[in-house]
């Protein structure tokens, strides 16, 4: 995702697209007019909502949260899990930051692993 983030969502979208899908069918897949989906392409719009990037990764079988991310969004879900421990999480995720992304899959793996256990 890294070389990802140095273009625009647009370009990222359009080389991602071509070769797989035309520009009218991708639009219809994803349920958007071709004229708004060239023009994301394009650059002249901003990226669409969180929900419309979702069903752009899933038609390109991608990571939604990655082209979301790249979207510059959030992915919906977020802000209700942050509002439900308005204190820990924002504090978890700052000293999370920095940390590498091995690091993070041991801490999800050990939250997956505490969650289980609770339910037990």
């Amino acid at each position: 995702m890294a070389k990802k983030r140095d273009k625009p969502f647009g370009q990222v979208l359009r080389e991602a697209r071509e070769g797989k899908y035309s520009l009218r069918k991708f639009a219809a897949l994803v349920e958007v007019s071709p004229t708004y989906l060239s023009q994301v392409e394009q650059g002249n719009v901003a990226p669409p909502t969180a929900d419309r990037v979702k069903r752009i990764a899933e038609a390109l079988g991608a990571n939604a949260d990655e082209w979301i991310a790249l979207a510059g969004r959030v992915p919906e879900d977020l802000p209700k899990i942050i509002q439900e421990r308005p204190t820990e999480f924002p504090e978890m995720l700052r000293v999370m930051r920095g940390l590498t992304p091995e690091q993070i899959r041991r801490l999800r793996d050990n939250a997956e692993r505490m969650k289980k256990e609770g339910k037990d």
